[in-house]
């Protein structure tokens, strides 16, 4: 199952934006649910988690703050509210889900990944 992340786009610093991510048909359930993104020349980093609760919650220290988390069962879709945005968030987006209820930091926990959104902060 690939996941589908949409919503990414060019903003200036201290702009909004908000990613969603939701998986392709109505046969797969996201669960755990997290954001990771990867910048040009460097490795792909957490950003945050969802367990499939709602709670807990898990955020990088860089977006604490300015991004936050939510999710909408019943539309089986998980967003991702990014406001102040700055130019060292600029990178692809991929949401990523998990087989457990609760969620995790770890990549390695998420099983199921998508093609990922672009998101540009000029400064």
């Amino acid at each position: 199952v690939q996941l589908q992340a949409s919503g990414g786009g060019l903003v200036q610093a201290g702009d909004s934006l908000g990613l969603s991510c939701a998986p392709p048909g109505r046969t797969f359930t996201l669960y755990a649910t997290a954001w990771f993104r990867q910048a040009p020349g460097k490795e792909r980093e957490f950003v945050a988690a969802i367990s499939w609760s709602g709670r807990p919650t898990y955020y990088a220290d860089s977006v604490k703050g300015r991004f936050t988390i939510s999710r909408d069962n019943a539309k089986n879709t998980v967003y991702l509210q990014m406001n102040a945005l700055k130019p060292e968030d600029t990178g692809v987006y991929y949401c990523a889900g998990g087989r457990s209820w609760i969620a995790t930091m770890s990549d390695r926990e998420y099983d199921y990944w998508g093609q990922g959104t672009q998101v540009t902060v000029s400064s």
